[in-house]
């Protein structure tokens, strides 16, 4: 924490950060909820003159560890949006996913998120996995839906090289007929699809920054930042970052890149693509997309409405 709060420091400077300038702040990646709200003071001091006066302040939790008590805590701190790692609240499932909470748990968790004070409450699912039937997922659906929460995250489980699942890669079962049907039930509970994994009555702001591809200060072992054109990334090894928590690569991200990442992003939520990043060809490809009703043109931005389609629409507009 001590060389969070360093690095922190050094980055303030180096975003030239101004009073009231912090628009939102997420603490995550990893598990929050393992560190007592005490240890985050010096941080929340630190950054106090920084935030805006409306500022959107989200922590990550997991159920087992997101006591009543760590819950306060945060709340004083000045939290305001509590993102839960529920994944489901089968308990098989949870099982075979290795989390160590159960079903109930993640339901008293954000009961006492809410009698705590939190207006925003989300919770992460995870579909696509081994065993997963229609059945299993609506019932979670039907669960979380009787929780007090403003959003849902839901994430097909992919494999990935070195982590727990890497040598099970029958664990994942992903189909596109199952991920429509999911994202459609939903959204019949006028829970508002804004990129293509998040749901809400409520938009994450911190989500809407990334897309948007606005600049924000990255701190921690294994956390990223973005300035203009250039990408910071700490060391990801937690004992070198705690030796010198400024030992940070730099990426200088080209035109081309920029341009690119910003379709992308724009094609994956509802932020859109402004009409001025295509050229020539690709303004005559996004205008064929337009005509078959692929995407939608208004007030010089490209809007996409099927987000899971928006690799390949970013790949025909980039074709040569």
């Amino acid at each position: 924490m001590k060389a969070l709060s360093s690095q922190l420091e050094y980055e303030l400077q180096r975003f030239e950060a101004k009073p009231r300038s912090i628009e939102t702040l997420f603490i995550g990646g990893g598990t929050p909820s393992t560190i007592p709200p005490k240890l985050y003071e010096p941080i929340f001091t630190l950054l106090k003159s920084y935030m805006a006066e409306d500022i959107e302040i989200t922590s990550e939790a997991n159920p087992n560890s997101a006591t009543a008590e760590w819950l306060y805590g945060m709340h004083q701190l000045g939290v305001n949006r509590i993102s839960f790692g529920v994944q489901s609240f089968n308990d098989k499932k949870l099982g075979l996913l290795n989390r160590a909470h159960s079903g109930e748990q993640a339901k008293k968790a954000i009961l006492n998120a809410n009698r705590t004070g939190f207006k925003n409450i989300s919770l992460d699912l995870i579909y696509a996995t081994l065993g997963d039937t229609k059945e299993l997922l609506s019932h979670d659906l039907k669960t979380a839906f009787s929780l007090p929460i403003n959003h849902i995250s839901a994430y097909a489980l992919t494999i990935e090289e070195g982590t727990a699942f890497a040598s099970k890669p029958q664990m994942s079962k992903e189909t596109l007929k199952l991920t429509s049907w999911l994202f459609k039930e939903i959204k019949k509970h006028d829970f508002q699809q804004y990129e293509i994994s998040n749901f809400g009555t409520y938009q994450s702001q911190h989500n809407l920054g990334y897309w948007l591809y606005k600049d924000y200060i990255g701190v921690g072992s294994g956390a990223v930042g973005k300035l203009n054109s250039e990408r910071f990334y700490p060391t990801t090894i937690l004992e070198e970052y705690i030796k010198n928590p400024l030992d940070i690569k730099v990426e200088n991200l080209s035109e081309e890149e920029i341009k690119m990442e910003k379709i992308f992003l724009g094609f994956r939520s509802c932020v859109g693509v402004k009409s001025e990043l295509l050229n020539i060809p690709e303004l005559k490809r996004a205008q064929l997309l337009v005509e078959e009703n692929k995407l939608h043109f208004s007030e010089d931005l490209f809007y996409n409405s099927n987000y899971l389609l928006a690799d390949e629409i970013t790949l025909f507009l980039s074709s040569s």
